[in-house]
């Protein structure tokens, strides 16, 4: 893979609980230069999946601090605290901030919260597509997460049809014929992280389409079984 074209999706406009999201892709897609081809990849924002799907609470825009109640409902468990912060583990194993719960770009009075599966919601929206446009494609749902040890933000994916969320490269050499061992990469994290540059956090832009991602890339995927790391290989918690 010496190329990669990313292109942000425009004309997708605001989503609403029970939009079909699929739909809207397509048609987007289909009006725009982009278009959608076999073996692409398409990257959602995690926003819109939650938004059509309804994981939408209210909260009381007179206090700013009522979201911190929605915030404790969706934590598993809290690992670290520090004023309105809180570091949680959520019911899909995800370690985020404040479970993942946000108030950025939803209606004043609402929060948004993860999507129970977003590995089904990925599964769901590459069907989707398929039946409307009638494409092959792999489709990530991407989140913004702060990452240990680092400063700044960066996206990541936290659902994956179509695609496998990692690579293993254990067993096969370096460029020095020597044999990796331990190399496993997340291919999904890499191209929702690619995929943001050209989405952003206010452009309005939900949707980027993917084109030239390795096809042997290509096939079953799931961030919850593969990307998530098992407490029992996890040295942190």
């Amino acid at each position: 893979m010496g190329r990669l074209e990313i292109v942000g999706l425009e004309g997708i406009g605001e989503i609403r609980p029970g939009d079909d999201l699929a739909g809207v892709i397509a048609e987007a897609a289909a009006a725009s230069a982009v278009g959608l081809r076999h073996g692409d990849v398409v990257v959602v924002s995690q926003k819109v999946v939650s938004k059509a799907e309804g994981r939408l609470v209210p909260v009381d825009p007179e206090d700013p601090h009522d979201h911190r109640r929605v915030v404790e409902a969706e934590t598993v468990r809290a690992l670290r605290r520090r004023g309105d912060l809180v570091i949680s583990e959520t019911e899909h194993g995800f370690v985020c901030a404040n479970a993942g719960v946000d108030l950025s770009n939803v209606d004043e009075g609402w929060a948004a919260l993860l999507p129970v599966d977003p590995d089904r919601s990925a599964r769901r929206i590459r069907d989707g597509l398929r039946a409307r446009a009638g494409v092959e494609v792999a489709v990530i749902v991407s989140d913004t997460f702060g990452r240990a040890w680092r400063r700044g933000l960066t996206d990541v994916a936290i659902g994956c049809a179509g695609i496998a969320a990692l690579v293993d490269l254990r067993g096969s050499q370096d460029d020095r014929g020597r044999e990796l061992h331990v190399t496993e990469v997340a291919v999904v994290d890499e191209l929702a992280g690619a995929a943001e540059l050209v989405m952003g956090k206010a452009s309005g832009i939900p949707v980027a389409v993917i084109r030239g991602v390795e096809e042997a890339w290509f096939g079953g995927g799931s961030v919850r079984t593969e990307i998530v790391r098992p407490p029992a290989e996890d040295l942190f918690r």
